[in-house]
């Protein structure tokens, strides 16, 4: 499957460009692909290349052209910061040099929460309670005989189930996208 840049703001669009200096040594050789890595499309050319262990995809509006090089166009939208971000990988990829960290990585703590909220969703959606869903996540030992209804676990409990609802709701869209910088 192929994604436009409008869609998947990790493909790389990239066009002809001059020569700026006769000793480039970086250039993008999309001529030289094979066909399982090149494909036409109604829209253009898409290309997957693995370069030191990272998907690049890249997608141009007119066919490769031997001996040319080439640009990364990249607009000024929203998905800038990801866009350049893809477009500098492949520039390091193609300098022989390590793809750098990620853009936008989770925290520990986050993808821990994440997974507990599934777990806590699954649980929910097959008919356990929310007492025995905090046995299941937390272990019984931790959860009292008495006070259930005011312990911190039963709150914690159904904010997972809550989370995961609005996961599978189409809240799982922004782990795609970090909320934007406060001003």
């Amino acid at each position: 499957m192929f994604w436009a840049p409008e869609v998947l703001p990790t493909v790389i669009p990239v066009r002809p460009a001059p020569l700026f200096r006769a000793d480039t040594r970086v250039s993008l050789k999309l001529s030289e692909l094979t066909a399982g890595e090149l494909r036409q499309a109604p829209d253009g050319w898409y290309a997957v290349l693995y370069l030191r262990g990272v998907e690049h995809r890249v997608w141009l509006k007119e066919p490769p052209v031997v001996a040319e090089t080439y640009a990364v166009e990249l607009p000024l939208d929203r998905d800038f910061e990801f866009r350049a971000h893809a477009a500098r990988q492949l520039w390091r990829a193609l300098n022989d040099r390590p793809p750098g960290p990620p853009l936008h990585a989770f925290s520990a703590q986050r993808r821990r929460r994440l997974a507990l909220a599934l777990r806590a969703l699954d649980a929910r959606m097959d008919g356990n309670t929310y007492r025995e869903i905090a046995e299941l996540l937390f272990g019984a030992g931790r959860i009292p005989e008495r006070a259930w209804k005011t312990h911190d676990l039963r709150n914690r409990t159904i904010r997972l189930v809550q989370t995961g609802f609005a996961l599978m709701r189409g809240g799982y869209r922004a782990l795609l996208r970090p909320p934007p910088r406060k001003k």
